[in-house]
């Protein structure tokens, strides 16, 4: 195999690929990349066997052929080359070294068999459609905060992507953490409607958000019940899926809420986070105490001190105190695209609905903490 390419493609890509690589491995075929050089270019390749990135990117391919080198490795040593440079592969005669030339600089590394790294074979993806780049994003960013850590309810560990129909089809992103819930939906595509309803990790989310920055207008999704793919321009990311049933989200979803508070979203949360200042690191715990076109602040922590701040709202109900975690609220806040925030709310013991007034399409819920 011998290839050149201009340093800046290579970086680009490798920068997309490498992050798939786990630092520590105990499989060392993958904590490589898989090179290939062909009739229409170079191909990169990054797995850790749950989730697959392909790059192509454009070579001058002087002879074909394919090999595996450490993937941060060669990434650190691209990155390092002069802005401009061009940089040939070359393996040797006896494939185990590849040759890294660009300007006077030289690197040898050490190699392993393409044979022997692994294809994450994707098998039949039957579900086919192609959506804005910006509404995928949408789908993802809006939800992905609220995505659990907690590895033992690992269905909800990351996003439950499905196609409804509600007064039109539409698809849906939902991700809870049991503390918080956050739902997004756009239009569905063509295509989307009938597809089954997948659970994708957060790893792959991450993946996708990053590959979202130099994607093109649009995303074509493919999906299976066990596997999706995403193919954004030059780069393919196949992933599988989670193996579990999400909850029946709708049921903690209220529907009663008689209580309305509606407050400038950027005041509201640069009060959240000044009154949360004082807050104790573990609990966190804002009070929000309404009456008649007044919100009140108010933090106490016993170790440090006290702080609270007034708020002018519209809000006509009843006197309500209520008390929530101020970075699930400050979560959210940054969430709502318009100035204003909708809070729908019952009673100190029950979940509060927040969406954006202007905006529809997104609403959240947050379960209130005692205070």
């Amino acid at each position: 195999m011998k290839v050149t390419l201009e340093r800046s493609e290579l970086v680009k890509a490798l920068a997309h690929v490498h992050r798939v690589v786990e630092r520590r491995n105990t499989i060392p075929i993958l904590a490589n990349v898989l090179i290939r050089a062909g009739k229409a270019g170079l191909e990169l390749k990054a797995t850790d066997l749950d989730l697959e990135i392909v790059e192509s990117v454009p070579a001058e391919v002087k002879s074909q052929g394919a090999t595996t080198v450490p993937a941060h490795m060669l990434y650190d040593i691209v990155l390092k080359l002069a802005e401009g440079a061009q940089v040939q592969l070359e393996t040797a005669g006896d494939r185990a070294t590849l040759l890294v030339r660009a300007g006077r600089s030289r690197f040898t590394l050490q190699t392993l068999p393409e044979g022997d790294f692994p294809d994450l074979a994707a098998g039949e993806l039957p579900h086919r459609f192609t959506l804005a780049a910006k509404d995928l994003k949408r789908l993802l960013d809006k939800t992905q905060f609220a995505i659990s850590t907690e590895e033992t309810r690992y269905y909800l560990n990351g996003i439950y992507l499905h196609a409804i129909d509600d007064k039109g089809a539409k698809l849906r992103a939902v991700a809870t953490d049991g503390h918080r819930l956050a739902q997004v939906e756009i239009p569905a595509p063509k295509g989307a409607a009938g597809m089954p309803g997948v659970i994708v990790p957060r790893k792959t989310v991450n993946e996708v958000q990053r590959l979202l920055e130099d994607a093109g207008e649009e995303v074509a999704a493919e999906v299976s019940p066990t596997k999706i793919r995403f193919t954004l321009g030059k780069t393919v990311l196949t992933s599988k899926l989670i193996d579990g049933t999400f909850p029946d989200y709708a049921r903690v979803i209220p529907l009663g809420n008689d209580k309305t508070l509606v407050v400038d979203k950027g005041e509201f949360a640069a009060a959240v986070d000044r009154v949360s200042t004082v807050s104790s690191e573990r609990g966190r715990a804002v009070k929000l105490s309404l009456s008649d076109g007044k919100l009140t602040l108010s933090v106490t922590n016993p170790d440090s001190g006290s702080a609270t701040e007034e708020l002018e709202v519209d809000y006509g109900a009843e006197a309500l105190d209520i008390g929530f975690n101020s970075r699930y609220l400050l979560d959210i806040a940054a969430q709502i695209e318009g100035e204003k925030a909708e809070l729908k709310l019952a009673d100190p013991g029950s979940p509060t609905l927040l969406r954006d007034k202007e905006t529809a399409g997104a609403i959240y819920v947050l379960m209130p903490m005692r205070v």
